[in-house]
């Protein structure tokens, strides 16, 4: 079964847990290594929604520039699985 990718909201929230830890301190070496990891991939998955939606923005603006349809998946979050 493949994992799906998180939400924005569920990456956000779950990389500021972890940032939060890392910046508490007292976390093993190993352990912090494994938190930036995935604070790495949880960054991504965000930057990859924001850029998501600012390309829908562009996209739809253009059209009502030139009196065309919004693109059709305007407002529709993104269902890709988990690599």
């Amino acid at each position: 079964m493949a994992d799906e990718k998180p939400s924005y909201e569920q990456a956000r929230a779950e990389l500021a847990e972890i940032v939060a830890k890392l910046e508490s301190g007292g976390v093993p070496l190993a352990e912090s290594m494994q938190l930036w990891k995935r604070g790495e991939e949880l960054a991504a998955r965000c930057q990859e929604e924001l850029d998501g939606a600012r390309q829908l923005i562009d996209e739809a603006r253009q059209q009502s520039q030139t009196g065309g349809e919004p693109p059709a998946d305007l407002g529709q979050p993104s269902a890709e699985p988990l690599a």
